[in-house]
């Protein structure tokens, strides 16, 4: 099958154009034909071999993280789906690969493709719109009335989370660029905060919830806006020892994350604060329940860009610039 591949780690290495192996189907899988597959800042990360000591892939590796298609095959211990059912996913951490024209994954991390979506407006949701339910449904447990800051409201998580945050009832605050005030808006943001121009801290006090994109001053400072009992939760790092131990991971990777995040936690604990680093797990079930909030029309897809299978190295430079709104996808089908 025709796919996109890191032989090599290193942005200079970049991804290829290859022929690889069709995927093998354990009796728990399900081989999926793909039609579109989400672009992700995640698979810079992957491309350039951020994250080898947390995720030790083998090369070659097919890059990738989000996917909508038709399933062909299914394995002998499927129950719930069946081939020709159109789904959409997130693939489990250990088995991603989306930029090829099929992939074999686990059933509990499918779910059925939302009714009211197109190929490409599915592919554009599994891996941000997990991140966004794991931080604000599952973590931060984000109720009617409360306070929630959301950071780069203008990227594939953050124009989800809006969305998301709004629909749970909670007001909504997020920093954006003037330009894309209007969509913030429109999405539901109550509040938007000119990046460029005008300090968040400085504008928002008493906040329930922040969900950081963006690491690095923006998380420390984003404590100085939440109240005591409030949560801090970044996706961007850095990791701590929770997420170490959830990954099973060696002793002295245990160590450098207890270190890495040793900061951010002890300034949190003094302004009684939580702070949390979310790494997003497939979830079909979660999934399912996302679907529901496209077909009742509670939540929309925002998608920037559609490239042509051909030219998934260039829609990958293009969600490196920084500038989509919303999501980048490739039509693979």
């Amino acid at each position: 099958m025709k796919a996109f591949v890191v032989y090599r780690y290193g942005r200079e290495n970049g991804i290829r154009a290859g022929e690889m192996p069709d995927p093998e189907l354990r009796e728990d899988d399900v081989l999926i034909q793909i039609h579109a597959a989400g672009v992700n800042p995640l698979d810079s990360k992957i491309r350039d071999g951020e994250f080898k000591l947390i995720l030790p892939y083998r090369l070659p590796l097919i890059l990738g993280n989000d996917l909508a298609g038709t399933i062909v095959r299914v394995g002998s211990h499927v129950r719930r789906l069946k081939p020709g059912d159109e789904v959409y996913a997130r693939p489990p951490k250990d088995r991603i690969g989306t930029f090829a024209e099929f992939i074999a994954i686990t059933e509990d991390a499918v779910a059925l493709k939302p009714k009211a979506l197109s190929m490409e407006e599915a592919a554009s949701i599994p891996l941000v719109g997990l991140t966004a339910w794991q931080a604000l449904v599952e973590r931060a447990q984000l109720k009617k009335g409360q306070k929630v800051l959301i950071h780069a409201g203008s990227g594939g998580v953050g124009t989800f989370a809006i969305q998301l945050a709004k629909h749970l009832g909670a007001t909504v605050a997020t920093t954006a660029s003037a330009a894309n005030a209007g969509l913030m808006k429109q999405l539901g943001a109550d509040i938007v905060i000119d990046y460029r121009k005008d300090d968040f801290a400085a504008v928002l006090k008493d906040y329930d919830v922040v969900l950081d994109t963006q690491g690095g001053k923006t998380l420390e400072k984003s404590l100085q806006v939440l109240k005591s009992g409030g949560k801090l939760i970044g996706i961007a790092g850095p990791p701590d020892p929770e997420f170490a131990r959830q990954m099973g991971a060696a002793w002295f990777l245990r160590a450098a994350m207890h270190l890495l995040s040793y900061r951010i936690r002890k300034a949190a604990r003094r302004r009684n604060v939580d702070y949390s680093f979310l790494f997003m797990r497939a979830d079909g079930d979660q999934l399912t329940q996302i679907a529901g909030l496209f077909d009742s029309a509670a939540i929309k897809p925002v998608i920037d860009r559609i490239f042509p299978f051909e030219s998934t190295r260039e829609a990958l430079a293009y969600v490196e610039t920084g500038r989509a709104k919303g999501k980048v996808v490739i039509k693979i089908r």
